[in-house]
């Protein structure tokens, strides 16, 4: 493996920590179209930075698209409060409109600068080694591994900083107001962060690939932990993970790189989708198909418990009582004399004492629910 190999997996390694810090707080907001609105609505901050510096390297350019991240969020923040129309439709109208701008703006004046929308868009992972910044003669290091380290750094002193107002202001506005954290202000500070993430992963992994790693990766590790530091550190593991694998699948498959990335980042969401242990659809079906079962075993009980007769306790009249194909009675059935609750003697089914308690206590949690 060589030098040019290992910097591009940083690169894109660093790029997915960076952008899978806010994108946690995103997910948790219900934001996570914002920031595919301000990763391209940002598009005519970076032009009109480029116009004013003459240097696509500028940092003129970062401030600029963070202005423009921040004006998107205040414009669907604006049309949403109007109640005219919801915030999807809002996001719909806003980012489009901001991106065309920028793409005008390059097609008409930027036509002859390395400022193209395919660039914007698929970004140039590949070539990204190859952009150095040399200072006296020394060679630092390609201009996108500093530049996301830098952001990276930022993104981490500010989560460090404001992780009680973040966390409080993202569960419980009402509370952090109440609090004196000013829920608005953080709001807009985590925006101005996305948008600067934004804009230094442009020219390294482009708008689609920085939408995967801020919205999939959090997104898959909210499916693991409902803890909000853990969800913090898997995602920044998941994102180094899709990193890698993204760069290894291309290189073997001998395709895009930012595309590779991004199906990688699809794919270890969908894995965890289906087998999470915690919310994972497998364990969903598992716990509902427990929870099918937990409910016949008590209405079972109830009904042997309030109908003594002999006729009631046969067999064969439960599974036309209760509607039971056969294959599901007997399983209730094998289940329940399992946990000892009942016992079969002549085709017939008795309570056990045990089976006593659980019908009791079982009908004192319905009364409980229904008086509820």
């Amino acid at each position: 493996m060589g030098i040019r190999q290992i910097e591009i997996q940083l690169i894109a390694s660093i790029v997915a920590v960076a952008a899978s810090l806010p994108g946690n707080f995103l997910i948790l907001r219900k934001m996570s179209m914002m920031s595919d609105a301000i990763s391209h609505s940002i598009l005519p901050g970076i032009v009109i930075g480029f116009f004013i510096a003459g240097s696509i390297s500028s940092p003129i350019l970062a401030i600029g698209a963070a202005l423009t991240g921040v004006l998107t969020v205040w414009l669907v923040e604006v049309l949403n409060k109007s109640k005219l129309i919801n915030e999807d439709a809002s996001i719909g109208i806003v980012f489009p409109a901001l991106f065309s701008i920028g793409v005008i703006l390059i097609t008409k004046f930027a036509g002859n600068v390395h400022l193209d929308t395919d660039a914007v868009l698929l970004g140039e992972l590949a070539f990204a080694p190859f952009d150095r910044i040399i200072i006296n003669g020394i060679d630092i290091g390609p201009k996108s591994l500093i530049m996301m380290s830098v952001i990276l750094l930022v993104n981490l002193i500010f989560i460090f900083i404001f992780y009680k107002e973040l966390k409080i202001s993202t569960f419980d506005p009402s509370l952090a107001e109440s609090m004196g954290f000013k829920p608005e202000v953080m709001h807009y500070a985590l925006m101005t962060v996305v948008s600067i993430t934004a804009v230094g992963s442009f020219e390294a992994v482009g708008s689609i690939l920085l939408v995967a790693l801020m919205i999939a990766i959090p997104a898959t590790s909210y499916l693991l932990t409902d803890e909000l530091s853990k969800m913090i550190l898997l995602s920044s593991l998941i994102g180094i993970i899709t990193a890698i694998s993204g760069y290894w699948s291309a290189h073997l498959l001998d395709v895009s790189i930012s595309g590779s990335m991004a199906s990688m980042a699809g794919i270890i969401f969908f894995i965890v989708l289906f087998l999470s242990p915690k919310h994972g659809i497998l364990t969903m079906l598992k716990r509902r198909k427990n929870l099918k079962l937990e409910f016949a075993k008590m209405a079972l009980t109830i009904h042997l418990q309030n109908h003594e007769e002999e006729e009631e306790s046969s067999i064969n009249h439960l599974y036309d009582h209760f509607s039971w194909n056969e294959k599901f009675a007997d399983k209730v059935i094998k289940n329940s004399i399992k946990d000892s609750l009942i016992k079969i003697e002549n085709n017939m089914i008795f309570l056990t004492e045990k089976g006593i308690t659980f019908a009791d206590k079982s009908l004192k949690a319905l009364r409980i629910e229904n008086f509820k």
